[in-house]
């Protein structure tokens, strides 16, 4: 059994802190959680809510049933009151004018007020939101401490036991476990994590909701970490400072949204002809121009896969869960270094933003790919035409005597400008053979739930994989011929286990978070598979597993 919680309110009431104070006591209690959040590009008024949903067993993603709601304004029960359960309570405050059967209203102002801090209104909401769910509160000082001042603990922590007093046990008591054995992170920050396992020492760029955390995360470690985290003025520059810093011999990387991505494509271009290593972070919003700032979609796949002018080897792969973030930091950085290409890593802001309980990251068990020229070589040559594709990469100034030439043009083996069609035509199809070498032995084929020989089969990529694993999951249950293949890693695309699908002769359904179906159209173009149905949406909010199901059980039942 898994229970789902919202606390909504305006911008600005303390929707946030509300939500990672609950989110830790729940943590600490040993429980799984998956906690998402929905803002306004604004900093007061407005609508905001975060979503936890917790349970004994691991939880993939969110949910939009709603076992309580905690209500900080009346316009959250005017919005989210039809996704309340039939048996479903809601908490608020006495000031607030609502009448509802299962309704436990407090006076939340007097409470507050009177531990001596009105200001800690929200804490007896929690306290009565804590002994709703009967979870223990034995760790409530250390929480408290991690969020608030000394001066101010006291009596939040006085406001929270008042709430709990006035509050009743509904359900029933979980298992709990006193030490969890589990992180909580958001994919932002497992993917930031990753990249400093993987041996990151210099990022850059400049701030663009929902990118941003990587940055704030990888300048909170900095200096432990012994990373240059440079905030440039525009992402033109940032993408061109990663570029020569890589260059240089770090090994680099720059963030940012699709509107900053779109600044960067000239730059990408440059990292592809120089074979410079690059990892560029793309954490997706919907477009086009500003579009929703906040809001989630994945409508930058085919941007990514085919932006700059010309053709060059890239990978683009996409996070599909918070385990997979941190593991993309590094295996990225080890990409690019290996095969001395750009490498673009897409997210979305519901993935970005999600908190989710994750086992520990494995820091020790790394190791740190490159192709570096470590000793001197005579009549040394960076694009060495090679039966892999790879030269020699010489860190400049890092060997005596050697030099290295660098150029945007098109080049001859030493790096000296060309323009005759036969050292074109040699040097392309050297920088394209790294294409195959990947496709042969870096790409990781999608994951699948579900049915063995399957009648139908939703596809996706990135962040839907929690809401499809449960739809596999739903339907095996059910005894549904149906199962869920997830692309992780998009280009060079992989199709072994799409075409060994295709064998059984199953209909492919795409289910993907954009307009025009953007993974479907690239697995037609690379193979003769044709989506006959799909699931689109691109609202800015996030595909759940309950709205998959549904259209999917309306597709099987007009075949």
């Amino acid at each position: 059994m898994d229970y789902n919680i919202l606390i909504g309110g305006k911008a600005g009431q303390g929707v946030e802190t509300a939500a990672i104070l609950l989110t830790d006591i729940i943590h600490q209690a040993g429980l799984n959680i998956f906690s998402s959040k929905d803002y306004m590009s604004r900093i007061r008024g407005g609508h905001n809510f975060v979503t936890i949903r917790f349970s004994e067993k691991e939880v993939y993603s969110h949910s939009n049933d709603y076992d309580l709601i905690i209500s900080l304004d009346t316009n959250t029960l005017d919005i989210h009151l039809k996704d309340l359960k039939k048996d479903g309570y809601i908490i608020q405050g006495s000031d607030i004018d609502f009448s509802y059967p299962n309704l436990l209203s407090l006076n939340a102002k007097k409470i507050s007020s009177d531990a001596g801090n009105p200001k800690a209104y929200n804490s007896v909401l929690l306290g009565a939101a804590a002994k709703f769910f009967n979870l223990p509160i034995d760790s409530l000082e250390n929480i408290f401490s991690k969020h608030f001042s000394s001066l101010i603990i006291k009596q939040n922590l006085a406001a929270f036991m008042e709430g709990y007093g006035a509050s009743v046990k509904i359900h029933d008591t979980f298992i709990f476990k006193k030490i969890p054995n589990k992180i909580l992170s958001n994919s932002n920050e497992g993917f930031a994590a990753g990249a400093y396992a993987g041996g990151l020492t210099f990022y850059s760029a400049y701030p663009m909701t929902p990118a941003t955390s990587i940055m704030k995360f990888l300048s909170s470690i900095q200096k432990e970490a012994g990373i240059l985290v440079e905030q440039a003025e525009d992402e033109i520059s940032a993408i061109n400072m990663a570029i020569g810093a890589s260059f240089a011999g770090a090994r680099a990387m720059t963030g940012s949204s699709g509107g900053g991505f779109s600044l960067m494509v000239e730059g990408l271009g440059l990292s592809g002809i120089t074979e410079t290593p690059l990892v560029i972070a793309e954490v997706q919003r919907p477009g086009p121009a500003t579009g929703l700032s906040t809001r989630t979609e994945q409508s930058d796949l085919l941007f990514t896969v085919f932006a700059s002018q010309g053709e060059f080897p890239r990978v683009v792969t996409t996070i599909i869960n918070h385990e997979d973030a941190f593991t993309k930091g590094f295996r990225a950085l080890n990409l690019a270094e290996k095969y001395q290409i750009p490498v673009i890593v897409l997210s979305d802001q519901y993935l970005a933003d999600a908190v989710k309980t994750t086992t520990p990251f494995d820091f020790e068990n790394i190791v740190l790919e490159d192709s570096i020229l470590k000793d001197k070589v005579d009549d040394y040559k960076r694009y060495e035409f090679t039966e892999s594709g790879i030269s020699p990469r010489l860190i400049p100034g890092s060997i005596e005597g050697m030099t290295v030439l660098y150029d945007s043009h098109e080049h001859n083996e030493k790096g000296e400008i060309v323009e005759d069609f036969l050292t074109r035509n040699k040097m392309m199809a050297k920088r394209m053979k790294k294409e195959a070498l990947i496709l042969e032995n870096e790409v990781v084929e999608p994951e699948y739930f579900g049915h063995n020989e399957p009648k139908y089969v939703l596809v996706g990529f990135g962040s839907t994989w929690g809401a499809l694993r449960e739809v596999a999951e739903i339907f095996e249950e059910e005894n549904v011929k149906i199962g869920s293949l997830i692309f992780s890693d998009i280009w060079p695309l992989p199709r072994k286990k799409i075409e060994e699908l295709n064998s059984h002769n199953p209909i492919f359904i795409n289910v993907e978070q954009n307009f025009t179906g953007q993974l479907a159209n690239l697995i037609s173009m690379k193979t003769d598979i044709k989506f006959k149905n799909s699931i689109l949406k691109y609202d800015g909010r996030p595909l759940s597993a309950k709205e998959i199901y549904t259209k999917a059980k309306e597709i099987i039942s007009h075949d």
